[in-house]
């Protein structure tokens, strides 16, 4: 009837109360690295002023996810809606423990890049988009991380992986082109398949908000086991790609090493780590019935991810390789630990994770900081290090002895706890392979150390001759080159000597995806 009023109650349908103000801290990793970015690019034509700009705003991104990592511990698990449409009609940004820690570790370690980037990277690299592609790579990190929808973990891995691109090919050197046509075929095809099991998932349960889906699952799983494990396989199969696990991981070792090595480690601490990531939250929250049933399937392909990543570091002349290769003995690591799915297990599994970010950038950038001392990656062309800097060699010495996973540093813990899990669970195969990988791991470090600091010089240098730099490189005299990494390895020392905190925290975001009451109870209110 013309002039009548009808009155709405929309509290059915929306949040009508105010956000909270430190709510707002879930979406200001997005937010900050988006304008960062765009001021990035709309300054592309001064390089001085690049490095400046996204510094500050890695600087402040650090700062937006150890705030929201307090509020987190303090709070609990923390959702907000976008248009304050009431869950699951609204696309959800949920902060839990598992997710924020990744994402505080990923911007700590994008800062040091950053400020590595500053002295490594050189005018014209600046001008093509370094900073922009970096702070748009972590939007796309920071969103992986924080989201609360499946269908949004898509899209941000569709962010971080086009910034990718960009950053691999900055030099365009026919290596690099021929490094990312590789790594681009396998992560379209990945994201196809992430993108195939999302819609079946969709088709299937009518909602892709994972707290939902978590609920719905619980319900339908054991009368839908068939459908159930076709998308399982396909979601598998998808992020094994993206995380470069056995048997798709040859795209790795063949487009990590070709870039501009702050670039390598960027891509060698996240990106994978966000793989594995996906794989834990979308098993472990979403499809628990699926990683029991795939649990054998996992565990073989983690033992077959270790072996090969181990034994073809040991089989690489090249600096570069064998961390490639070591990137994956750490991915195995990590999927041992999903497919014994235990809180232990996932706990050691995240802790593994933290660590990998460290120590792989930490390496990287050693690499960097080796072939500026003796001028080539390759093994046969190096030697004489020690002589030249006794301290770097011990900085050197100490990540890979975290990468190892010997004690004391960072690498010792979750390896321990793995073990532990896989025992309990009565996979003894699995422990032994996470010991001897690690054993191979060391043999393969131990290899390069001995090559490139030990031996007096390059190959064909008579014995006893030892090689030093009478004037160093002059980026090697940049404290942008001994800052970044220095405060890596320091990381890495502490959290060997001072894992309580950690253990504690990784345990938390374990407990939230094994046991997801609270995950849920944020984003529907108790129900």
């Amino acid at each position: 009837m013309a002039g009548s009023s009808v009155s709405v109650d929309i509290s059915q349908a929306m949040i009508t109360a105010p956000v909270s103000a430190g709510d707002w801290l879930l979406v200001a990793p997005s937010l900050l690295t988006i304008l960062g970015g765009s001021l990035c690019l709309m300054t592309r034509k001064n390089t001085k002023a690049q490095p400046k700009v996204g510094l500050i705003f890695l600087v402040l991104l650090v700062a937006a996810n150890f705030g929201l990592l307090v509020r987190v511990l303090d709070k609990g698990v923390i959702t907000m809606v976008m248009g304050n449409w009431l869950p699951p009609f609204g696309i959800a940004f949920t902060a839990d423990a598992l997710g924020v820690t990744l994402a505080l570790v990923g911007s700590i370690v994008a800062l040091c890049a950053g400020i590595y980037g500053s002295v490594t990277i050189q005018a014209t690299e600046r001008r093509y988009g370094f900073y922009p592609f970096l702070l748009f790579l972590m939007t796309g990190v920071s969103g992986a991380f924080l989201t609360g929808d499946i269908f949004n973990l898509y899209v941000w891995f569709e962010v971080l992986l086009i910034s990718s691109y960009g950053l691999l090919v900055l030099g365009n050197d026919r290596l690099q082109l021929d490094g990312s046509v590789k790594y681009g075929i396998l992560n379209l095809i990945g994201t196809n398949l992430f993108l195939i099991a999302t819609g079946l998932l969709y088709g299937m349960f009518g909602t892709l908000n994972m707290a939902d889906l978590a609920m719905k699952v619980a319900a339908l799983e054991s009368g839908a086991s068939g459908p159930l494990a076709t998308i399982a396989a396909l979601y598998f199969l998808a992020f094994a790609m993206k995380a470069a696990a056995f048997p798709v991981n040859f795209w790795l070792p063949a487009s990590y090493h070709t870039p501009n090595i702050v670039v390598s480690a960027v891509f060698a601490g996240l990106l994978t780590k966000v793989g594995v990531y996906a794989m834990i939250r979308v098993f472990v929250l979403l499809l628990p019935g699926s990683r029991d049933y795939m649990a054998d399937l996992i565990a073989v392909v983690a033992i077959a991810t270790m072996m090969t990543g181990a034994m073809g570091a040991l089989a690489q002349s090249e600096v570069r390789r064998v961390l490639g290769y070591l990137v994956i003995v750490g991915i195995g690591a990590m999927l041992a630990g999903v497919a014994v799915g235990s809180i232990l297990a996932i706990s050691g599994a995240i802790f593994y994770a933290v660590h990998s970010i460290i120590v792989m950038t930490a390496l990287y950038m050693a690499a960097g900081v080796m072939n500026m001392l003796g001028g080539s990656y390759k093994l046969r062309e190096l030697g004489g290090l020690y002589g030249i800097s006794p301290v770097f060699a011990a900085v050197f010495l100490v990540l890979g002895f975290a990468v190892s996973g010997l004690p004391p540093f960072s690498g010792f813990w979750p390896k321990i706890m793995l073990v532990d899990a896989a025992f309990d669970d009565g996979r003894y195969l699995l422990a032994g392979a996470i010991l001897v990988s690690g054993f191979l791991t060391t043999l393969a470090i131990g290899r390069v150390w001995i090559f490139a600091f030990w031996r007096g010089g390059p190959e064909g240098t008579a014995d006893g001759t030892v090689i030093e730099r009478v004037v160093p490189a002059p980026q090697l005299t940049s404290a942008g080159i001994w800052i970044p990494l220095g405060v890596l390895t320091a990381l890495v020392i502490y959290l060997g000597l001072q894992p309580e905190w950690m253990l504690q925290l990784v345990t938390r975001g374990a407990s939230g995806v094994v046991e997801p009451f609270g995950y849920v109870r944020s984003v529907f209110g108790g129900l």
